[in-house]
């Protein structure tokens, strides 16, 4: 009997490519197969974490009493519309020909548990090989198989990730149910997306309360630049001072002259290079991904979930080419006579799961005008990032003169450029954008003063007033906020604390996509602004469950589990308690909030169709649109499994085009198969079970 071994893929097009560098060229029923090996492929979680319904009945009413939910021992579920798969892959990991089983998913956390909990799942007990790569190039492919490592190895990262999928189940379903039932209003409550929520609504609070006040800064014209005077108060001192010095002589009493240095930029991990591109593009977090995660896949950027922004020594060589080639190809690279300077981008200790996010030595095969636009702008912005990078240090001399007129004190800043450096690069790619952004650290103090002396004196200066006032925080953008969950609570952390903040690079994009889709944060223009929903939720939250220093903590203690420094039921006894003594302490409403949710809960139960079972009323309630006739179990859930792999939910209005018209036109309906959203009508296909069905029927050309 031929022996095979199965290779496993997060997605279709990732196992694709792989079996064409293998050279498995068969197509058959749900996998490749050809030259010894198998290749098949998961889509997404195709095993997930049980709802509270399948451990008792009960629980599929929401009750305060019932609370908390803790189940002794996990049950997983495979949804309807991925069991087709799983059968494949049950299959295919038991057949005697398979001799070993390789874990191709993602090479990360999230990665190592899709594919873990499909082999637990299918009773699997072949030996466990793990292809762990950075790059989809087929050189880097080859490597990576010719080096696989033992599954074993990669146990405390499987444990890290059970670890955050019961954290975040345990913390989610309790929480949201308890709130929900104690103000009678559906709250949904995550333990990264309740903290990051609360960051935003405590920004937008700082804004609301802020009071600008004015000051008045006297400025003085002497021959080509200004120098300014002490920012003030009061309006009549400011014009006193104008006043005394207008028309007459002021004097250079001291220059200052300082060399400074700015350093090249880091590489992209993907958290910076989210902000950057919501910065110069406007993209969310999620497009960024999006984009990069196409670019991975078409072998031409590297690994996007990463932390880190170096590489190792190993890749001097490799980057140091394709470094070569940029300087001598990229429209914003100048003259392409400089050497790439790859010391300060390389750095083994900063370098953990993967490196830094670089375009790949494929780009220069590509025909790049072929390329959809926001593919380009990012692998643009990564190629820009490299010569930056490697560039060579921007030098300037920093000048400060003081002047004296009457007695009054004035100021006047400037610098020189001695070496442009990596900014000539960033410049000129800058200025070829349609928005020809600014870079963040541009400030007003770069004009070129005029060259000045000690004691050298400008004769019947003009003097005047400039107004002015104190500015409130800005609105978070994704940009800020980004940065600001990437900071949360590290000031209560140690130092030497290995992981910081709100979430991961690979999950923060998510938890704000999770925060706009179920109507927390609304996106306007490029800000993030908190509904009246959102800011309710955080007012009748306790500090613990939205604080975002203990949710960073619970970051920094996953990081341990991976690494062997805490024992993964420890941790889980940790949120355990915590949830017990949430409920225990949250018995009843606060009775000061109720009114905050009185109009929801009017809303919930104002009629919005007929059941399509008995023509009873149907109604909404806190979860999900239901039947008032008792005896009648026709229920449209909020959040079901057909709406929530497509990230989309049952919203008032979809339901009430459903039970009318039976179907409802709905865009940007997201595949996990491709990762690209499309349009579709979905069909309410209701054949009496204890679940509702629905269906998909695309647009026929020429129809509507």
């Amino acid at each position: 009997m031929e022996q095979y071994q199965l290779v496993i893929a997060e997605k279709p097009s990732v196992a694709q490519a792989l079996a064409a560098v293998l050279g498995a060229k068969q197509k058959q029923d749900g996998y490749l197969e050809g030259n010894g090996w198998l290749v098949s492929w998961c889509v997404g979680h195709l095993v997930e974490l049980a709802q509270p319904e399948a451990y008792d009945e009960k629980y599929a009413k929401w009750r305060y009493d019932d609370l908390p939910i803790l189940p002794a021992s996990w049950k997983y579920q495979v949804t309807n519309d991925k069991k087709k798969q799983f059968a494949t892959l049950r299959r295919l990991m038991n057949d005697k020909s398979v001799s070993a089983v390789v874990c191709a998913t993602d090479a990360g956390r999230e990665g190592e548990l899709i594919f873990r909990l499909v082999y637990e799942q299918a009773g699997c007990q072949k030996p466990i090989l793990r292809l762990w790569i950075s790059s989809m190039e087929d050189a880097a492919i080859r490597d990576g198989f010719a080096h696989l490592h033992p599954g074993a190895e990669y146990e405390r990262l499987y444990q890290a990730a059970l670890c955050r999928a019961g954290a975040d189940w345990l913390v989610g379903i309790n929480a949201t149910r308890l709130f929900s039932t104690l103000y009678n209003a559906t709250l949904n409550i995550g333990r990264v997306m309740t903290p990051t929520l609360a960051l935003v609504v405590q920004r937008e609070a700082d804004i609301k309360a802020f009071q600008s006040t004015p000051f008045y800064v006297p400025e003085i014209a002497c021959g080509g630049f200004v120098a300014s005077g002490e920012k003030l108060k009061n309006q009549s001192e400011a014009e006193t001072i104008r006043q005394a010095c207008n028309g007459k002589d002021a004097v250079v009493r001291k220059i200052e002259k300082q060399k400074k240095t700015v350093l090249p930029p880091r590489l992209y991990d993907l958290t910076t290079l989210q902000r950057e591109c919501n910065r110069l593009f406007g993209f969310t977090a999620q497009q960024t991904l999006d984009y990069l995660q196409s670019l991975y896949e078409k072998k031409l950027a590297t690994y996007p979930r990463t932390d880190s922004q170096y590489i190792t020594a190993d890749m001097q060589a490799t980057v140091g080419s394709l470094a070569l080639w940029l300087w001598q190809n990229m429209p914003f690279a100048g003259d392409g006579n400089a050497a790439p300077e790859l010391e300060r981008i390389i750095n083994d200790s900063k370098v953990t799961d993967h490196h830094a996010i670089l375009p790949t030595a494929e780009i220069a095969h590509t025909d790049l005008s072929a390329l959809p636009a926001g593919e380009k702008d990012v692998l643009m912005l990564l190629a820009a990032r490299l010569l930056c990078a490697t560039g060579q240090q921007h030098c300037f001399e920093a000048v400060t003169a003081t002047l004296e007129a009457e007695t009054y004190r004035f100021t006047a800043k400037g610098k020189t450029v001695l070496l442009d450096g990596w900014k000539e690069i960033e410049r000129a790619f800058r200025s070829g954008l349609k928005q020809n952004a600014k870079p963040e650290d541009e400030s007003k103090d770069t004009a070129r003063l005029p060259e000045l002396r000690e004691g050298q004196r400008f004769a019947n200066i003009s003097a005047s007033v400039r107004e002015g006032k104190t500015n409130p925080p800005k609105h978070y953008t994704e940009d800020s906020l980004l940065a600001a969950m990437e900071t949360a609570g590290v000031d209560e952390m140690p130092d030497d604390a290995e992981r910081k903040g709100l979430g991961t690079s690979a999950t923060r994009a998510a938890t704000l996509e999770k925060l706009v889709s179920t109507g927390f944060l609304q996106r306007k223009k490029k800000q993030l602004i908190p509904s009246d929903k959102g800011v309710h939720l955080i007012a009748v939250l306790p500090e613990g469950i939205k604080s975002p220093s203990l949710t960073a903590e619970w970051e920094s203690m996953l990081k341990q589990v991976e690494q062997g420094e805490m024992s993964a039921t420890a941790f889980m006894e940790g949120i355990a308690e915590l949830v017990c003594d949430l409920i225990k302490r949250n018995n009843t409403p606060n009775a000061a909030y109720l009114p905050l949710f009185g109009k929801a809960n009017a809303d919930n139960h104002k009629r919005i169709g007929t059941c399509p079972r008995c023509g009873g009323s149907v109604v909404e309630g806190a979860k999900g649109f239901f039947c008032e006739n008792k005896a009648c179990s026709f229920a449209l859930w909020k959040s079901n499994y057909f709406f929530s792999n497509k990230k989309k939910s049952i919203t008032k209005s979809v339901a009430a085009a459903l039970l009318k018209e039976g179907r409802v036109f709905i865009s940007g309906l997201y595949s996990e198969k491709t990762g690209k959203t499309y349009d579709a009508f979905v069909v309410l296909d209701d054949t009496g079970d204890k679940q509702v069905n629905f269906k998909l029927e695309f647009e026929q050309k020429g129809k509507k």
